[in-house]
């Protein structure tokens, strides 16, 4: 289980630069988190497939259960579209409806939980998705995919809306 629980800190590493969050800020600590395959939750939203395939790799390592983040509307399929869309929600601060909710959100103890990096933040979907649950008691391992930006605002944007 150790094991398992290091290939997950170095794979969420490795994608996004963050490490896991504790009830002060997120780092890039290598501390240990160990969970039962059935008690990991990988939810994610992907536009392109980039960060779904990240979130395929993270549920091979652990075991865990995927979970992908819908929006209720779709997105553009149409790249200039999406992106023109993309770039005023996140400026906007907007949170779409999401199309379905995690089941028994309670017996989940680890949450991965990964977004493209748009605009700067996440993605307006996973935002979404980080103000739906009570997250207490839970650790949340943030991972961000991106086109060579970096991580930017999202791991701090990620802490503002789940500090706990």
């Amino acid at each position: 289980m150790i094991k398992k629980a290091m290939a997950c800190m170095m794979a969420a590493a490795m994608i996004s630069g963050a490490g896991c969050a504790d009830n002060k800020s997120f780092s890039t600590s290598s501390e240990k988190v160990a969970a039962e395959p059935s008690k990991v939750l990988i939810a994610y939203f992907s536009w392109s497939g980039n960060t779904r395939t990240a979130a395929e790799y993270i549920q091979k390592a652990t075991g865990g259960t995927l979970f992908e983040i819908k929006p209720l509307k779709a997105y553009p399929d149409d790249y200039d579209e999406c992106v023109d869309q993309a770039k005023k929600e996140c400026r906007d601060g907007f949170k779409p409806e999401l199309a379905s909710k995690v089941d028994q959100m309670d017996q989940y103890d680890v949450i991965f939980v990964g977004s493209p990096n748009w605009w700067g933040t996440m993605a307006p979907p996973v935002a979404t998705f980080l103000t739906s649950y009570d997250f207490k008691g839970k650790t949340v391992i943030p991972f961000f995919t991106h086109g060579g930006g970096g991580v930017q605002n999202c791991e701090r944007d990620a802490h503002q809306l789940c500090p706990d």
